[in-house]
């Protein structure tokens, strides 16, 4: 009788257990780099966890918060439609003796399925402070562009005669972030066509992102908790990740010795928490925003300087900053560089002249309005 009811217990234990959430977080990357497509093209994401392959993982994906059935480390998108579009993620799981565990869902990757004729194609995106980025205005079918334009904020910034015109920006500064958009033009059976791309938002980040500081309550009663600090170091081509050095404080009053690791387990007590990375190598030191555990009534000390939602440099580290805006001028800054390519021919689309859709017959239905190209 007693081996029957311990397998009894045991039978029930995975319909007791809760899903235990790791506090590792999963990874997307786009391959190819640019996540703006044509309809009819395709792309391709990778998941993954960042935990030195001490585990395996299986994946799950999501298209916002819908739970898509494709599973494992590869999704792709084939002969993409409009519809198709969404803010992709994933996380990772995987079984235990006791129930699955998942990590944390993955920051999420914006895929654009274009039904219009052009693309500003935009290389590295997001752009970083202090780096480069390359500007091409991609048309569909590769069409013989003659002239290509290109607008920031609505203002013609660069006119380039020729194929494969593309705008370089160096050394990305905050004023370089803004709405951008091209126009190609080329000519046919003696009429013009010129073709629109959509407006695109073009981001400039900093190279170590704020922390975000994650409270997990040890479930197995011991009366202790994990607090984690997440905080990316954004980079394009790197031979090295720098040394980062992680702090944790309660009420302002640092918790135990200086870790080298993003996590630390502490007792499970009411107070105000946060968390602290220091980068030598950039001359970065940066905090995340204090989080509440319980209810806290205990006196707090003063002894950090205020909670910062932007990396502060350490003195002498970094020149001295720019403003973050400047007014908008016809003129292009002085920083930003042009070229034209040899190659096939890329840029975007309106009609000038004549009937577009006389021309060009064999375009999917779904590009729309030819004279503005594709909407968000």
């Amino acid at each position: 009788m007693d081996k029957v009811i311990a397998l009894l217990v045991l039978s029930s234990l995975p319909q007791l257990v809760t899903p235990f959430v790791s506090s590792l977080r999963a990874e997307v990357k786009v391959k190819p780099q640019t996540s703006w497509i044509f309809t009819g093209e395709g792309t391709r994401l990778t998941c993954s966890v960042p935990d030195n392959g001490r585990s395996v993982w299986d994946y799950q994906w999501f298209r916002g918060s819908e739970l898509l059935p494709q599973t494992g480390e590869n999704f792709s998108l084939w002969k993409a439609k409009m519809k198709e579009s969404g803010n992709f993620s994933c996380e990772g799981v995987r079984d235990m003796l006791l129930g699955k565990v998942y990590t944390l869902r993955s920051l999420p990757v914006d895929i654009r399925v274009d039904g219009g004729l052009a693309i500003l194609q935009v290389l590295p995106h997001p752009g970083l402070i202090g780096q480069n980025m390359s500007m091409t205005c991609r048309v569909r079918r590769n069409s013989p562009v003659s002239e290509t334009i290109f607008y920031k904020d609505g203002i013609e910034v660069r006119r380039e005669i020729g194929p494969n015109a593309q705008l370089h920006l160096t050394n990305l500064r905050h004023e370089d972030e803004g709405i951008y958009s091209c126009r190609a033009s080329w000519d046919t059976r003696g009429r013009t066509i010129s073709v629109i791309s959509a407006a695109t938002y073009v981001h400039i980040g900093e190279v170590l992102s704020q922390p975000v500081l994650e409270i997990h309550p040890n479930l197995s009663g011991d009366n202790e908790m994990n607090l984690t600090c997440h905080v990316q170091y954004n980079a394009h081509s790197i031979l090295s990740t720098p040394s980062i050095n992680f702090f944790f404080y309660k009420n302002n009053n640092r918790l135990g010795m200086t870790p080298n690791k993003n996590y630390q387990v502490v007792k499970q007590t009411p107070g105000l928490y946060s968390c602290k990375v220091k980068v030598l190598e950039l001359g970065f030191t940066t905090f995340s925003e204090p989080k509440q555990f319980g209810e806290d009534t205990g006196p707090r000390t003063t002894e950090l300087p205020p909670l910062s939602s932007t990396p502060v440099p350490e003195p002498s580290a970094l020149p001295a900053a720019r403003p973050l805006t400047t007014p908008l001028t016809p003129k292009a800054p002085a920083h930003w560089q042009y070229t034209q390519e040899p190659g096939e021919g890329s840029g975007k689309f309106s009609e000038e002249s004549g009937d577009f859709s006389e021309e060009s017959g064999d375009f999917p239905e779904e590009s729309g309005d030819f004279s503005g190209g594709s909407g968000w």
